[in-house]
């Protein structure tokens, strides 16, 4: 089962105490305090890990408490500090606060790290109170609560490629033409109900991932059918495919293709401006071309790119794909020179600094460098 949102609840373990005692050694009058220090609380934390897909085990298991320090005991011996819990999550996890909605984290890294609840700091026990005027405390202080708090984990997939689309577009069919994922496949709407991910390798190390979500229709972003909300995992992809089915059954696919760009601007400009390819699929399902011809000249007018495939035959497929190896490649190096561009910032020399080296380009020396 796959579930990309879990609330769960952590708490940090509180420290130990920390006690008031004394020295009681035969011959040793007057031993002094000896109370010992309590240990800190163990804290939670959450790793990113590759061998996850989804939160499905938080919903079995939402309570995380991190072990408890224990009291100090005397002799001035510490109590032993609580053990850590870390919590391990899919890669491209982000993490909210639910009280302030404050993001707490996002884990886009395998092996990223964060602290999501501290452990209470241990009391001090009375030895820690002595001073020369007050030779024997009878003070202590008790451990602090570890922190406490309930949290949002949200899974936002990460890939390279999305596939957008109406249902029934042709999705499920592609992906598992060009990689090893194996959705679904049927002939109604809402076939695919979950999000999938799938490998395109190219040969000679060139490979992508490409993210299929369940289908979209008209009114998504206000709730229809499965809604928008599978959109968030396309959210990080660098350019979405998106498949307009034009088989003989569609009546109309310009219509379609404007739907599906209407619904995704209705929920984020942001993915709404990345860039897409269109394509027509379903192409060994047509007997007339009018659909293809009509929704090829709307692509044109645009200046959208446009190719057309039959994921069923293979037809037009591999050039699909070494078109989008080419655009992702062409991202990657615009990034690369945009940050070439960001020089580190220049620093003016202290005056005294400038005074010292002209000084040491003066006379003899200067004739040796």
């Amino acid at each position: 089962m796959f579930i990309d949102r879990a609330r769960i609840h952590v708490r940090g373990g509180d420290g130990g105490n920390g006690i008031t005692a004394f020295r009681r050694e035969k011959f040793v009058p007057r031993g002094g305090p000896s109370g010992g220090d309590g240990g800190w609380g163990g804290s939670v934390y959450l790793e990113a890990t590759e061998g996850l897909n989804t939160l499905l085990h938080f919903r079995y298991n939402p309570e995380h408490k991190a072990g408890r320090g224990r009291h100090g005991e005397g002799s001035k011996r510490h109590g032993a500090n609580g053990g850590d819990i870390n919590l391990l999550v899919p890669v491209g996890t982000m993490v909210l606060d639910e009280e302030t909605g404050e993001l707490v984290g996002d884990l886009v890294e395998p092996g990223q790290r964060i602290l999501i609840a501290a452990g209470g700091i241990g009391g001090r026990g009375n030895a820690q109170f002595a001073t020369p005027t007050n030779r024997a405390p009878r003070r202590h202080e008790e451990g602090k609560p570890g922190v406490e708090r309930f949290i949002i984990l949200e899974l936002k997939l990460i890939a390279d490629v999305g596939l957008v689309g109406l249902p029934n577009a042709g999705k499920s069919t592609f992906i598992s033409r060009i990689s090893a994922a194996r959705p679904k496949i049927a002939n109604y709407p809402f076939t695919t109900l979950e999000p999938h991910l799938g490998v395109v390798d190219l040969g000679e190390y060139q490979t992508f991932v490409v993210a299929d979500i369940p289908g979209l229709i008209e009114g998504a972003h206000a709730g229809a059918g499965l809604g928008d909300r599978f959109l968030r995992h396309i959210e990080r992809t660098k350019l979405l495919l998106h498949l307009v089915d034009v088989s003989t059954f569609v009546e109309d696919a310009v219509a379609d293709y404007q739907k599906i760009s209407a619904e995704l601007t209705a929920y984020s400009d942001e993915i709404a401006s990345k860039p897409r390819l269109v394509v027509a699929t379903k192409l060994d399902a047509m007997d007339d071309p009018a659909q293809l011809d009509a929704l090829s000249g709307f692509c044109a007018d645009h200046a959208l790119q446009f190719f057309s495939i039959s994921a069923a035959t293979g037809e037009g497929v591999q050039d699909l794909l070494y078109a989008v190896r080419r655009h992702l490649d062409q991202m990657r190096e615009s990034e690369r020179q945009a940050l070439a561009m960001h020089d580190p910032p220049q620093f003016p020399r202290p005056p005294h600094l400038a005074e010292i080296e002209d000084e040491a380009l003066t006379g003899d020396e200067a004739l040796t460098l």
